[in-house]
């Protein structure tokens, strides 16, 4: 038996909210449409008070965007986002949202988001999403940086990216890996992930590789990848789960 998801259209287009909202009818036992909403800040109230399941969720938005309006919310219902604009590659959110649609939408794909949704275990990492949002939208404002500081004593290195293998959390410290040497930094992963230039992934909660000096990829267990690199050590990484939409996306699967 499906399950039916209390569902709120967000879109600040009258046309793009009547096009969902005619495509949904078509699935009355997976979408029970109770609202829809025009712009962010009216968004927000109906969610407030209607507390819906599930929300379609268009981007860019006069007043407050998608984005936006996520941020602001107290309980982030289940994602589906609405947008005419692939720049923003969404593939990112497929493990924090359930789906991403481009505009115009059609009912094929629907479809797909309701296979998604069977496959959904209920686990909506809100948090997540959130960090995902701060991270792209900062990094579409931060110029790029070329070299890592670090800090030795009196004295500041400035280490290349270029000869950066890979970078690693522990504790309250990140690693830089070169051929040649480790370094110690303050700085966090989130905070560098969103400085480093492409050619930088972040495989895991702990790890961002250089994907320039991947060897090899190979499939692993539970929807995982173990990722070699080509340095001195022939260092093999373990990525974390969440994460396999961007490594997918970065090798173009």
């Amino acid at each position: 038996m499906n399950q039916s998801y209390k569902t709120i259209i967000i879109d600040d287009e009258l046309l793009a909210r009547e096009r969902l909202l005619d495509l949904l009818e078509n699935y009355p036992e997976t979408f029970q449409v109770i609202d829809t909403a025009k712009n962010g800040v009216e968004a927000k109230e109906k969610i407030s008070a209607l507390k819906p399941d599930l929300i379609f969720l268009d981007i860019e938005m006069p007043e407050l965007t998608g984005f936006e309006l996520l941020e602001q919310l107290d309980a982030i219902p289940i994602v589906v986002f609405c947008t005419a604009y692939d720049q923003y590659s969404l593939k990112a959110f497929e493990t924090n949202s359930i789906d991403y649609l481009v505009k115009p939408v059609r009912l094929e794909r629907i479809e797909k988001t309701i296979q998604k949704l069977k496959l959904f275990n209920g686990n909506n990492n809100s948090q997540q999403l959130l960090e995902a949002i701060k991270e792209m939208s900062i990094k579409k404002e931060t110029k790029k940086m070329t070299s890592i500081t670090i800090k030795k004593g009196e004295k500041l290195i400035f280490v290349k990216l270029e000869d950066v293998v890979f970078l690693e959390a522990k504790d309250k410290y990140v690693t830089v890996f070169t051929n040649t040497a480790n370094h110690l930094i303050e700085l966090s992963l989130t905070q560098l992930v969103v400085k480093l230039p492409d050619d930088f992934l972040r495989v895991h909660r702990a790890t961002i590789i250089n994907t320039k000096y991947v060897e090899e990829v190979q499939k692993y267990f539970n929807n995982r990848y173990v990722i070699r690199l080509n340095n001195k050590q022939k260092t093999s990484i373990t990525s974390g789960r969440s994460y396999t939409p961007q490594i997918k996306n970065w090798m173009d699967v």
